[in-house]
């Protein structure tokens, strides 16, 4: 649907500006040709004059319509674009009904139909919530967090995430794998199935944050992706991709299952919360699910 909209948008905004072009630079100078000649045998009234210049009903929206479309498409394409969560696979980070901003032009900047980048501007960190399109799918984004940067080993086993950073040129010793610390939290604040899920709190790199176990799920490790010389849970990532993860983790489908993603593929990076919605309701409820029930105002803010 984001894709969809991106093309619809670019289509849209260039078909009003090429409407608009056409108006000015050949039409308008035709009227005014008019004008002119209608004064060399007549003085024309303020109101005749105006009505010979003005440009039809279609060129006069498109003129009003341009220059607003042409703004949404350079804020939604290069700056700032808005999601909305529609699943709990990065619970506790965000919620189902949080709307969050992307920023677009955290890892480059991209020509919104054929997405080839034109210009480098950063890239992933270890710990980013991101957004990208899903491999087995690019009409769908997904949003997880970057776990595994380009040449790291990652380890899932037994509900523990061990990484160990890509050895580069000049590095001695190189990095040992390790295990991502955590420390319990709570336990109940979220539920899945009746299930209270375990809450942690984990240091990746320089990000902290909370993630969820469901304590009563075996870890469906015959379902992970199977990397070539790899064993089972054991992924290092090749050059220019990424293992993203979610904080959800037994309950999000992610490169544990389905793989890597492609620097090709990444959206932006999540920055900010700038609404968030409830929408609990009594199952014998006449309002439509997608209507509201309340405004989470302590949502509203920066991501970790």
């Amino acid at each position: 649907m984001a894709t969809l909209f991106s093309h619809l948008l670019v289509l849209v905004t260039l078909a009003t500006g090429l409407v608009w072009a056409f108006d000015h630079f050949v039409l308008l100078p035709k009227r005014r040709a008019k004008v002119a000649d209608a004064e060399q045998v007549n003085k024309l009234s303020d109101d005749a004059r105006f009505s010979m210049l003005r440009e039809g009903p279609v060129a006069e929206n498109c003129r009003a319509v341009f220059p607003v479309l042409a703004f949404v498409l350079v804020l939604r394409s290069f700056l700032y674009e808005p999601f909305q969560i529609p699943s709990g696979s990065m619970m506790p980070t965000l919620l189902v009904g949080d709307f969050i901003l992307v920023e677009k032009y955290a890892y480059g900047l991209r020509d919104p139909v054929w997405r080839h980048k034109f210009l480098e501007t950063g890239e992933p960190k270890r710990g980013d919530v991101a957004v990208f399109k899903y491999p087995g799918d690019t009409k769908v984004d997904y949003i997880k967090r970057i776990v595994g940067l380009p040449g790291d080993r990652i380890v899932y086993r037994n509900k523990r995430l061990y990484v160990q950073p890509a050895c580069t040129a000049g590095m001695s010793p190189c990095p040992e794998l390790q295990e991502v610390a955590v420390v319990p939290e709570s336990v109940g604040d979220f539920y899945q199935g009746g299930i209270p899920l375990e809450r942690y709190s984990e240091a990746l790199g320089p990000v902290n944050h909370d993630i969820l176990v469901n304590p009563m799920r075996s870890e469906p490790v015959q379902a992970y992706y199977h990397q070539r010389g790899a064993r089972t849970g054991e992924w290092v990532v090749p050059e220019g991709q990424y293992f993203a993860m979610g904080d959800n983790r037994d309950n999000s489908t992610d490169s544990r299952f389905w793989g890597f993603v492609d620097e090709s593929l990444l959206v932006g990076k999540a920055v900010v919360i700038w609404i968030s919605f409830e929408r609990d309701r009594a199952p014998d409820s006449w309002l439509p699910s997608w209507v509201p029930t309340g405004v989470r105002f302590e949502r509203v803010g920066g991501l970790q």
